[in-house]
């Protein structure tokens, strides 16, 4: 079941035209929402903050704007049913919504951590400010990375500094401060990732907006990544070619970011 051009489809196959530029070349727009207590309004689920992002890369990119009203009314409906939407625009204005699941086991991943790994940085996402459908390279990053049992992947530039992950933007701590890759690096500016700035902002915790340089991983004492799913998930093992670097997932600046998800 799926949301497309203004009507509520049930089956598992979407039909597009052979030419259709969304087929051939990814070209499409799109954002993932968790959507808390039901409600598109729900300060959490930053529904306005999807939608802006969306009309952000649509006005950039010169392509029509969809019918807000069809997105939002898709949106009510499969909210229903599912807690995890996922918004695509194609560059005529057409919008195709999906609902799924939360991940399995993501409590326990919340909890306990994962591990991850680097990989090399031709995988860097190409226009890494908009989420399009071309996202072949972080999503060849991650099935990577998952046959050696990691379960996310670490995307890096030339210089190996660490950018984000194949889902989500990075988060490290020490000296009392929470430390994340700077936008200008080449990366997208996660709905999450303002989100957790805005508030530690607002509690005065200090945030550094610093490059990952091999170097400075290695002083964190704790790192996770974040995303509107997921929230925040903390990365106990990162797997490089050079060593595996080891990180505590029970550390308690956790607390801090794990409170700014409290419904």
């Amino acid at each position: 079941m799926y949301w497309y051009c203004g009507k509520l489809i049930e089956s598992q196959k979407l039909e597009l035209d052979i030419n259709d530029p969304g087929l051939i070349y990814g070209a499409t727009v799109f954002t993932t929402l968790r959507v808390y207590n039901h409600s598109l309004d729900h300060s959490l689920t930053n529904w306005q903050a999807h939608c802006y992002r969306l009309q952000f890369s649509l006005q950039t990119f010169d392509w029509t704007e969809p019918d807000w009203d069809f997105v939002r009314q898709g949106a009510e409906i499969l909210l229903q049913l599912f807690p995890v939407l996922k918004i695509t625009i194609f560059p005529d204005g057409r919008e195709w919504i999906t609902g799924r699941l939360l991940p399995e086991n993501l409590t326990q991943k919340q909890n306990n951590g994962i591990i991850a790994a680097l990989t090399k940085a031709e995988f860097a996402r190409s226009l890494p400010s908009h989420k399009t459908g071309n996202y072949l390279s972080a999503w060849l990053a991650r099935n990577i990375v998952q046959s050696s049992k990691a379960e996310e992947a670490i995307l890096i530039d030339g210089e190996g500094k660490w950018l984000e992950t194949s889902t989500g933007n990075l988060w490290g701590w020490k000296e009392d401060s929470w430390w994340t890759p700077p936008l200008t690096v080449g990366i997208l500016p996660g709905i999450e990732r303002s989100h957790i700035i805005n508030q530690l902002k607002k509690r005065e915790i200090t945030i550094q907006q610093e490059l990952w340089t091999p170097e400075l991983v290695k002083k964190f004492d704790a790192i996770a990544y974040t995303n509107s799913v997921v929230e925040i998930i903390p990365i106990h093992t990162v797997q490089q070619p050079t060593g595996s670097l080891e990180y505590n997932p029970y550390h308690p600046c956790y607390s801090q970011l794990k409170g700014l998800f409290l419904p």
